[in-house]
């Protein structure tokens, strides 16, 4: 056999394999670095979107001096006894149902109140929770005189 032929063609069939394997390497690790970027990049728009977002949904501060000095009496944070013809049983089964804060009553319309209601038993269908979301949206704005005068005047109406 003709080593000139040989030795050339081993020596092209080395350095074929190692060129593939170093392309192969080499395009991996520059891969990493795009998927990298690309990540980095999505972290930082999920973050920006959140910052966002919790800045559009802040929650109000709840001042219990003024609250208290309103009503004349000691109020909690998310008392929903608070709320006009709502007592600690109701309170109850609006929390079994989830709502644990004036915001979240709030956002509920009277038609899902009255289905909190019907679900608790006879005894609580009787209630008429129709101010009940507005009212809980006072409370959670903090707009304590508006809503002890509104309650007054529903107090008023029975």
């Amino acid at each position: 056999m003709n080593w000139c032929i040989l030795i050339p063609l081993l020596v092209g069939a080395i350095c074929a394999i190692l060129g593939y394997l170093l392309g192969k390497y080499l395009g991996k690790e520059e891969n990493k670095k795009i998927d990298v970027d690309v990540w980095k990049n999505k972290v930082a728009k999920l973050e920006s979107d959140l910052k966002a977002c919790k800045e559009q949904h802040d929650l109000i501060p709840f001042n219990a001096s003024e609250a208290n000095a309103i009503f004349g009496r000691k109020i909690r944070e998310n008392d929903l006894t608070v709320i006009e013809g709502i007592g600690p049983k109701i309170e109850e089964l609006f929390n079994n149902q989830g709502v644990k804060t004036w915001k979240e009553l709030s956002e509920m319309s009277v038609q899902k109140c009255q289905q909190v209601l019907d679900d608790g038993g006879e005894r609580f269908k009787v209630h008429n929770p129709g101010t009940w979301p507005e009212q809980a949206k006072m409370a959670y704005e903090g707009n304590w005189k508006k809503l002890l005068e509104w309650q007054d005047e529903l107090e008023g109406g029975r």
